[in-house]
């Protein structure tokens, strides 16, 4: 069995390798050729944390395996990330193991990635300024992804902690510092969404974190960081208004607070979220039709997204010789 570690994974799938790879299999997910059960949540609300058990099949890629993700929030006042994550895949011929590897740098990369090929769909193609709202890992890879599809002149970053934010400068500066040179970083959530073209959130809040009037004609959202019922990042008056994608129409509806919110409270029905993104992409439902429409992307995440960056990493791990070969028996 193969074992890849975070750099490995980050060498073997470059982001807009990992974009073209979530169009695809959104495609396939929403043409109803993958397998991707609803996913596992332990909940340990006592320690502020959950695990999530994430299994999916995409036979387009011979790609079946399997996520294990935990999100616990205090992990911070330990010195630790808020995401921790592995990926196993499975030979679906044999069911024998066929690699381990790092999840947490896997799930940003596949949550960035998606956020870009959302972009790239649904995003004005003359869109410059771009607000993340969230300084986390996730919130790297969302401005790594809509600035390898966009011609981003300004990124602006935010967060309610300046830690964050400095963290967030350190590693762009190490790891992208091209993109780190376009950089601010702000606490002020109102004047960075007014002069975004591009707004991505990724952050676990329990409550709107920008305003609705904040949000200009035209602007493109990408949604990525509730993923609970109970979690909700987006004004219920942005998603009654704007044209809304999901991931997966299901998975949106039983786990997004930002969608059950306005549905619940009758500001929208069913209806309006009846597109997916991998109808968008396969031009089975349109994207954007004007310049001044607001256009909303909502993931929830689902696990054809780890399998199919796994499987490119292990087969481009096989052909370069890279990784731990490790025998089980």
């Amino acid at each position: 069995m193969l074992v890849l570690n975070r750099e490995q994974v980050r060498d073997l799938v470059p982001m807009p390798d990992a974009i073209e790879l979530m169009k695809t299999a959104f495609a396939e997910l929403s043409a109803g050729r993958t397998v991707s059960p609803l996913r596992t949540v332990v909940s340990l609300p006592g320690r502020e944390g959950d695990t999530l058990f994430m299994p999916a099949y995409v036979p387009a890629m011979d790609a079946l395996g399997l996520k294990t993700v935990s999100v616990f929030r205090r992990n911070p006042q330990r010195g630790l990330p808020v995401i921790h994550a592995i990926v196993g895949l499975v030979d679906p011929e044999t069911g024998q193991p066929l690699a381990i590897m790092d999840g947490t740098y896997l799930t940003a990369l596949r949550t960035g990635a998606v956020s870009g090929a959302a972009a790239d769909l649904l995003a004005r193609p003359d869109s410059r300024v771009l607000t993340a709202i969230g300084a986390g890992a996730q919130g790297v890879t969302q401005i790594v992804a809509v600035c390898a599809i966009r011609p981003i002149e300004r990124v602006i970053a935010v967060d309610v902690h300046q830690g964050a934010l400095a963290r967030l400068r350190e590693t762009m500066e190490r790891e992208w510092p091209e993109i780190a040179a376009r950089l601010e970083t702000t606490t002020d959530t109102a004047a960075a969404v007014r002069a975004a073209d591009v707004i991505c959130t990724a952050t676990t809040s329990s409550s709107p974190v920008f305003r609705d009037e904040d949000v200009r004609p035209g602007a493109h959202i990408s949604a990525v960081g509730a993923y609970t019922p109970e979690m909700q990042e987006l004004p219920a008056e942005t998603v009654a208004r704007a044209t809304v994608v999901v991931d997966a129409i299901e998975a949106a509806l039983a786990e997004a607070g930002d969608l059950i919110v306005p549905l619940e409270t009758g500001l929208v029905t069913r209806d309006h979220f009846a597109h997916e993104l991998g109808m968008v992409a396969s031009g089975t439902a349109p994207g954007r039709t004007s310049d001044d429409e607001v256009t909303l992307f909502k993931s929830v995440g689902n696990a054809v997204q780890d399998v199919v960056v796994a499987k490119r990493a292990v087969e481009r791990a096989r052909e370069r010789g890279i990784g731990t070969e490790i025998d089980l028996a």
